[in-house]
């Protein structure tokens, strides 16, 4: 196994990362970025730089690794979305927005990706443990906990064990499926 490390906003990045890598047979677009904000205080800059690294960042490394997983007949993508791309999230308008397309992406790839024997699929993480939940303010923590039916926040590996799961051959069977690893928070009903 072989990870390597990328700016997904960096054209040159993305390239530079797909023409080294070889063979990949799993890849998991991770990478993610956000800040609570309300929509009418978001710039420009900011919608950039959250568009870029959340969804056209998954668009960038898959359209360039894609070719040889469907040259080999053979891969997995998982795609580390977000629930607020599922049901909104207040104060990330953009982001849920952007984490939303991956969610579409995904769907589609996975009707693209299956008559070459790809699977793609997606985990919705909720609130998680991380550095980027602790930047947020503490009011904004308490009342996501309090709105998680399990009353506690995601732990990482929590989120790695869903992609874990959808990289698996157990997952042999599985593609366009949306994961949601929330502690209960986006319930369907």
């Amino acid at each position: 196994m072989t990870a390597r490390q990328l700016d997904v906003a960096s054209d040159a990045s993305v390239d530079a990362v797909a023409a080294d890598v070889g063979r990949v047979d799993v890849l998991v677009n991770v990478a993610g970025w956000g800040k609570i904000q309300p929509f009418v205080e978001n710039d420009k800059a900011f919608w950039d730089k959250v568009i870029a690294i959340n969804f056209y960042g998954v668009v960038k490394l898959t359209h360039a690794l894609l070719p040889q997983m469907i040259e080999r007949r053979s891969g997995r993508i998982v795609n580390v979305a977000s629930d607020a791309g599922r049901v909104g999230s207040l104060g990330e308008t953009v982001y849920a927005g952007a984490k939303a397309g991956v969610i579409g992406f995904t769907k589609s790839l996975a009707r693209e990706g299956a008559r070459h024997g790809i699977n793609v699929n997606c985990v919705c993480p909720g609130p998680t443990d991380t550095p980027l939940l602790a930047a947020v303010s503490e009011k904004h923590r308490e009342a996501f906990q309090k709105a998680i039916p399990m009353r506690r926040f995601g732990k990482p590996h929590e989120i790695a064990d869903a992609a874990l799961f959808f990289a698996s051959s157990r997952a042999d069977y599985v593609t366009g499926q949306i994961l949601s690893v929330s502690g209960g928070l986006t319930l369907a009903g």
